[in-house]
């Protein structure tokens, strides 16, 4: 909320998340921006995905810069936290006069299945 209110809306997606950053950081999280990610489909490497940030090794964080969310932003954080295995994702948008926020759940997550890498 504190770069909504520094910085207003109209940057560019990178700006924002430059000082979200700087926010963790003076927050004392631990987190990893634009961790990379593979995907497969059956078995087949089809691509990667970079998630804005991973924070405390739980939660994706996915940031926005557009004047609106739409359902596809929320499926695109949805599919985040079930591909990367984490419990919990939050969907920002910088973007609109006001900060706009979701928090997403990965049905599929079991916190006592061992990760496969």
């Amino acid at each position: 909320m504190k770069v909504h209110r520094t910085l207003g809306n109209g940057f560019q997606e990178v700006i924002y998340q430059r000082c979200l950053a700087i926010e963790l950081e003076r927050a004392g999280l631990s987190f990893v921006r634009e961790l990379e990610h593979d995907i497969f489909y059956e078995g087949f490497h089809v691509g990667t995905r970079r998630a804005d940030f991973v924070v405390e090794e739980r939660v994706i964080v996915e940031l926005k810069a557009l004047i609106n969310l739409e359902d596809v932003h929320l499926a695109q954080a949805k599919n985040y936290v079930v591909a990367y295995d984490k419990p919990i994702g939050l969907l920002i948008n910088f973007g609109s006069t006001s900060l706009q926020f979701k928090k997403v759940f990965n049905p599929k997550f079991n916190p006592d299945n061992p990760k496969i890498e």
